[in-house]
């Protein structure tokens, strides 16, 4: 009896034994045919750890290989939620808080996450990671990151850009050759222990390709003295904007190109929308008088007047089509000389009136007004000017003296180069050459005839008349101690929203190049609603001349090319 019992006993535990290795085994059949995949990558994920590796944005130069942007390696702060015990979390929160100085709510709901990796921080200053790393806190990391730096600041902000958290170009030359400049990213997968904590033991890496250098035509020490010159007409005058292009009248190089109000690169999220527009080169405006430049060539050109022919200015008022014109001053019988020297809206509008509305269109096409020059950022507009076929029966006596007309202030410094040069319209642009890590060229500009607009003797007449304008004309205060110089003023009144003309409100401008005889700089000054002084003469003028004198001492007395190529 007590045998057969004993053998029941070992039967059913036998039973029990053989179904419970029938159930591993089928539970280890089950992982190793449905479920293999899964806890494989699962152990990947505990003990490799894939992590990107950040190519080096290209830097960007000046002409003269002086760094405008580049990056700097800095740490950046990320936690693994998961490996943090649920007592220790506000631990974290507490001593953390007053060294990242962000908000409770949102270091809370970052710690709390269920998830193995995520940023809390990042590229910290070099003080606020030493501090983190002193506390010793389990669950946080740091990733070697770089950050993009601009050690000039505003210099130049509307030209260069800026690029974001992740190194991608926003703005300006940092978006416009992203393309060149971001590289390609890497990848690595690191082996980590039974703590989670990672090794120096790659199991696959795959390199980071490093981005292209830019190099700049804009010459920093112009840049400096053109900002400065006009950080001063701008706050002096309280004016509502200011541009300035300094341009090389024979290549059409940019050596130096900024608008106000501007912004801190370093601090571009905090800056207004508003003054992160390149005013220089997407800002319309009506030019005034400074477009009797193109009046007067397209007379001289076409031999329908000379330099020293008789013109009677009516005494300051004068009917055309309806509407009196009057001068700013009355003038009787003036020289065609004179009456550029002088300003005379009448003079020009008679000089006009003999060439006609399809040889006017014609030359004002022809000096580059009214489409795109083709530089090589972005935010261009074209301006804008009327077929003839829509001019109204005033309009010959306001086009000519830059009124119904919109153009850009690069636009008039290229026009202003026409006569520098010697009656060509070079194509304008603002990056020199692209470059590897190496130093090697991939991509150079060079110089671009956009077409020969007026002969080399009409510039060379023009140049006379203008050079005048600065001598004992309107643009006296332009005169650049030590050099001869030559330009012209405008001072153009603002359109009112229903239409009319502002008595309040205008634009004063400044064309104009130095040396005269042998221009090195063209340069174009625009300022936007100046208070109380208001005329061209008296407000952009003297920008012109304090810029064109520091900027040509700065060229002859530093052994660079005159022409400001790169070296």
């Amino acid at each position: 009896m007590y045998i057969s019992n004993y053998r029941r006993r070992s039967k059913a535990v036998f039973l029990v034994f053989f179904i419970f290795l029938l159930l591993c085994v089928g539970r280890l059949l089950f992982i190793l045919f449905f479920r293999s995949s899964y806890l494989s990558s699962l152990a990947k994920k505990q003990h490799n750890q894939f992590v990107e590796l950040e190519p080096r944005r290209g830097t960007i130069y000046d002409c003269n290989l002086k760094a405008q942007a580049f990056n700097l390696s800095m740490d950046s702060l990320y936690a693994e939620p998961n490996t943090i015990k649920g007592r220790d979390k506000e631990e974290v929160i507490d001593k953390l808080l007053p060294i990242l100085g962000t908000g409770r709510d949102y270091l809370k709901d970052r710690i709390y996450r269920k998830k193995s990796f995520i940023w809390l921080a990042r590229k910290l200053p070099p003080e606020k990671s030493a501090a983190i790393k002193a506390l010793r806190l389990k669950g946080l990391g740091f990733m070697k990151e770089t950050k993009r730096i601009y050690p000039n600041s505003y210099l130049a902000s509307h030209v260069i850009g800026f690029s974001g958290m992740d190194n991608v170009g926003l703005a300006g030359a940092e978006k416009d050759f992203d393309g060149y400049l971001k590289g390609t990213a890497g990848w690595a997968v690191f082996l980590r222990d039974a703590r989670q904590n990672k090794l120096d033991i790659w199991e696959k890496m795959v390199l980071p390709v490093d981005g292209m250098d830019l190099v700049l035509t804009i010459d920093e020490v112009i840049q400096y003295i053109a900002e400065r010159e006009l950080d001063k007409v701008f706050r002096d005058f309280h004016a509502k904007g200011a541009s300035i292009v300094v341009m090389d009248p024979h290549t059409g190089r940019i050596l130096a190109m900024a608008s106000r109000p501007s912004y801190d690169l370093n601090n571009y999220s905090s800056a207004d929308s508003a003054h992160m527009r390149n005013r220089a080169i997407c800002d319309l405006f009506e030019p005034g008088s400074v477009f009797k430049i193109v009046t007067a060539s397209a007379a001289l050109e076409e031999k329908k007047i000379t330099e020293e022919d008789k013109i009677f200015c009516e005494n300051g008022s004068y009917r055309v089509g309806g509407h009196i014109l009057h001068d700013h001053r009355p003038h009787g019988i003036l020289s065609f000389r004179e009456v550029i020297e002088e300003s005379s809206n009448i003079g020009t509008v008679k000089v006009a009136q003999l060439l006609g509305p399809d040889i006017v269109y014609q030359y004002l096409r022809a000096f580059g007004f009214g489409s795109k020059l083709g530089i090589d950022i972005s935010g261009e507009i074209s301006g804008m000017i009327k077929q003839p076929r829509a001019w109204s029966k005033t309009s010959i006596s306001a086009i000519p003296i830059g009124q119904e007309v919109g153009v850009t202030a690069l636009q008039l410094a290229s026009a202003i180069s026409v006569i520098a040069n010697g009656g060509q319209l070079m194509k304008p642009y603002i990056v020199d050459s692209i470059r590897d890590r190496q130093g090697r060229v991939i991509k150079q500009n060079k110089p671009v005839l956009i077409r020969k607009v007026i002969s080399v003797d009409t510039a060379m007449r023009i140049k006379k008349i203008l050079t005048g304008v600065v001598e004992v004309g309107t643009g006296r205060l332009a005169k650049v101690p030590g050099f001869s110089a030559a330009g012209k003023t405008g001072t153009a009144q603002k359109l009112e929203p229903n239409g009319a003309y502002s008595h309040n409100k205008f634009v004063a401008s400044f064309i104009g190049f130095a040396p005269a005889e042998d221009p090195l700089l063209a340069i174009v000054v625009t300022v936007d609603e100046p208070r109380p002084y208001y005329f061209g003469g008296v407000v952009a003028a003297p920008v012109f001349q304090k810029v064109a004198a520091d900027a040509i001492r700065y060229i002859k007395g530093n052994e660079i090319p005159a022409r400001g190529m790169a070296q």
